[in-house]
């Protein structure tokens, strides 16, 4: 299927539609989950257009993983975490619903399952202060 430019990420990317960046560059963009699945559930998005993973430009992947890592490091840090889950869908089928590429990063705690993907979105208090420790935690880590 062909990219639809109308994707919610799409339309964060053109300032359509809000959220709550944590880090910004000519490439990548990443901001809250607004229905996570723990404290601190972040999203790694590219720019570029592409529906995921499956029909991504090589280049943009290679610009994408240096910040996941950096992101995920952070929200380890941020939250006090004992792990980190780095997740990535492709296609309905594979458990996709927003189709532009973007990778999940989820800080994980001993005994601790994750939420469902509910559908009911997260207090934007909520999401605000998260983002406040993911944005101090990178600071600190530059």
């Amino acid at each position: 299927m062909a990219y639809d430019d109308n994707n919610v990420f799409a339309k964060i990317l053109r300032g359509e539609v809000p959220a709550h960046k944590l880090l910004e560059d000519d490439d990548v963009i990443v901001f809250m989950d607004v229905m996570p699945q723990g404290p601190g559930h972040t999203l790694v998005v590219p720019k570029a257009p592409s529906r995921n993973l499956l029909d991504a430009d090589p280049a943009v992947l290679a610009k994408l993983l240096p910040v996941v890592q950096k992101v995920a490091a952070a929200v380890k840090n941020a939250f006090a975490a004992d792990g980190v889950s780095v997740f990535q869908y492709n296609e309905p089928a594979g458990g996709q619903s927003v189709f532009h590429l973007h990778i999940h990063v989820v800080p994980r705690f001993e005994g601790v399952a994750l939420k469902p993907h509910s559908g009911k979105m997260e207090d934007q208090a909520v999401l605000a202060a998260n983002a406040e420790k993911v944005r101090a935690a990178l600071a600190g880590s530059s």
